[in-house]
Order: structure tokens, then C-alpha cells, then sequence
């Protein structure tokens, strides 16, 4: 005659006493979890989210461009709109650039002379072995990963001005809107110990050449300068505690 047992479980799936006497002889496997489904929450409804700053924030460009009508009855909102607008489209014009991009005589034109109205950049003319051109370039890379939304470009020399001649090179063409702002020819302008420094203090004397994207124009000429003088004061700074210590371990 077979052995027949029923087990009876409520919805909430307790056991008998039964299970729980073959459970702890080892007999039945543990006990599950009682199934419990997770809190409903209903979807959040756009249009009851707050329409304040923060709201604002949460946009992308294309969701900002698209708010343009839906913000007419709040000037204030739709004035904030324009400012965070703004100030995507600054950020992306910063992040275009942050190094020293390659160009052929082909590509001058358009990435130079036709670079946008409140661009500067800064060309290199070069040739590979000539040590002087080496030196500089490092300096420009350097500078072009500290002034990012400035354009920063090198072209072979000959490629750009056929027949150029070496004794010339390297050469510094600053250009903004279309137009030629300064021509620095030779490593003399820069000093026989040409640094980052020096060569960001001789491209900013009078123009807001170098620019980090945190400001415009005359704020930003100065707060390169500012910041040039700064670092040459560190730099001053650590030669002299570096050549305490090596003479104190002497």
C-alpha cells in the first residue's frame, strides 16, 4: 500500500508542522521565500515635474532647442533656457580642440583661415631633425592641452610655403577671423631656455590668443598671463629647494 502524505501550504507559503519536523531531520530541502511582488509605483507623468532651474539642467541641447514654445508664458525659465544653451554650446566649443592637429597645405584654408570669428589659432611650421622645432613643439603641445579652446595646428613648412627656407624654422602664425595677428619667426623671441611659459606670456602681449574656455577676451588674456607668472614663481620655487636638498646630501 503506498505511502501517501499531503502537505498543505497557505498563499503566503508556510509549512506544516510536519515540514518543519522533516526539514530539520533533513529530509525536505529549506524552505522558500514566501513570493512577495514588488511596491507598485506608477509611471511619473512629465508634465508634473516641476518646471524650475533644476529642470532646466536636466535638458539636453536638442530638448532645450525644442522648449523654445513651450516656455513663452515664463520669462524667466525661458531666459534660463538660453543661458544653459549658451553654455553647452561653449563647453562643446572647448572640447573641439586640447591638442596640436596635423594639416596639409590643402587643409590650411579651412582649418585656418576659415576657423569661426571668436577662434584664434596658433600655427607651427616645422621640419623633423631640426632640434629647434622640437622644442617649441613640445612647448605648443603643452600649451594646447592647458588652453583648449584655442586652436592649435602644425604643418611642414614647405608644404604650407613652398621653397620656405630652414634658417626660418620654427615659425609661430597666430590667425584670428580670417587674418593674419602675429608672425613669430626663429626660436629668438622665445629665449635660448624656450618654455611654456615664456612662449604663453610673447602669444598673449596684446591678444587674448590663449584661452582655457572659462573666459572671453580681455579676462582671458589676463588670467593667462596671471596664471603664466604663477607658475614660473613654482617653478622658481622648487629649482631652489631641489638644489638645497642636493647640496645639504653632498
Amino acid at each position: 500500500m503506498g505511502d501517501y502524505h499531503f502537505i498543505y501550504k497557505d498563499l503566503e507559503g508556510s509549512s506544516t508542522q510536519w515540514d518543519d519536523i522533516q526539514a530539520k531531520l533533513g529530509n525536505l530541502p529549506p524552505k522558500q521565500p514566501a513570493f512577495k511582488p514588488a511596491p507598485f509605483s506608477p509611471a511619473t507623468d512629465p508634465d508634473s515635474i516641476p518646471k524650475d532651474k533644476s529642470w532646466i539642467d536636466s535638458k539636453t541641447h536638442d530638448e532645450l532647442e525644442d522648449l523654445e514654445d513651450d516656455l513663452d508664458d515664463d520669462r524667466f525659465l525661458q531666459e534660463y533656457r538660453k543661458k544653459r544653451l549658451a553654455e553647452i554650446q561653449e563647453a562643446a566649443k572647448v572640447l573641439r580642440y586640447g591638442s596640436v592637429t596635423p594639416i596639409s597645405g590643402s587643409d590650411f584654408v579651412r582649418e585656418v583661415s576659415q576657423a569661426p570669428s571668436d577662434v584664434w589659432v596658433v600655427v607651427i611650421l616645422y621640419k623633423d631633425g631640426i632640434p629647434e622645432c622640437g622644442v617649441l613643439m613640445q612647448c605648443i603641445e603643452e600649451l594646447a592641452t592647458m588652453y583648449p579652446a584655442t586652436k592649435f595646428v602644425k604643418i611642414i613648412s614647405t608644404d604650407c610655403i613652398p621653397n620656405y627656407p630652414d634658417c626660418n624654422l620654427p615659425t609661430l602664425l597666430v590667425y584670428n577671423n580670417g587674418a593674419v595677428k602675429g608672425n613669430y619667426v626663429g626660436m629668438k623671441r622665445f629665449g635660448r631656455r624656450c618654455t611654456p611659459e615664456g612662449v604663453a606670456l610673447i602669444l598673449c602681449q596684446s591678444d587674448p590668443v590663449l584661452n582655457d574656455g572659462q573666459s572671453r577676451d580681455e579676462e582671458s588674456r589676463q588670467a593667462v598671463i596671471d596664471g603664466v607668472r604663477k607658475r614660473f614663481i613654482e617653478k622658481v620655487v622648487a629649482d631652489h629647494e631641489e638644489k638645497d636638498d642636493d647640496s645639504s646630501s653632498d
